[in-house]
């Protein structure tokens, strides 16, 4: 596979559904997430979707997708500021390690320069070594930890 010096990142385009889907997959794979179409289809209609909060870019090397960032903007109130927040970045695992998450990445943070952001974001599995890697020498770790509850079911007023 190519290094970072061939891999160029743009916006996903709707002639990418093929392969975005493969990615995606394999994305949710990785973390043993459910096989869901309808999950992945809601997603792709997401990213093509101009009026929805997500948006998707993708890195090629050699003519070839070998890796997806989905992200979005968020308001930051603690600091008066906005950020972009990286839901999903995924490699092919034959192109890991040739810079594509790198390219990715620092696409990410490029735009958050240009649109007077303070932060790109994202949040990783613990037991995810090898993207840990890349992700220690383009970004700090913080001590935040992530808590997740469900929604509640709606209280009856009768």
């Amino acid at each position: 596979m190519a290094d970072s010096s061939t891999t160029s990142v743009r916006p996903v385009e709707p002639t990418d559904e093929t392969r975005w889907r493969e990615l995606f997959r394999g994305y949710r794979e990785f973390y043993h997430l459910p096989e869901s179409e309808e999950v992945v289809s809601r997603v792709w209609s997401w990213l093509m979707d101009a009026e929805h909060e997500s948006q998707g870019l993708v890195a090629e090397a050699d003519g070839r997708i070998v890796a997806i960032a989905d992200f979005r903007r968020f308001s930051r109130p603690s600091t008066g500021t906005g950020g972009l927040w990286l839901d999903d970045l995924f490699t092919d695992p034959e192109a890991r390690g040739t810079g594509s998450g790198r390219a990715l990445i620092a696409r990410l943070q490029e735009i958050a320069a240009a649109e007077g952001r303070s932060v790109v974001r994202w949040i990783t599995a613990d037991d995810n070594d090898q993207a840990q890697i890349l992700y220690d020498k383009v970004a700090t770790k913080t001590h935040w930890l992530t808590y997740d509850a469900k929604p509640l079911s709606p209280v009856s007023t009768d």
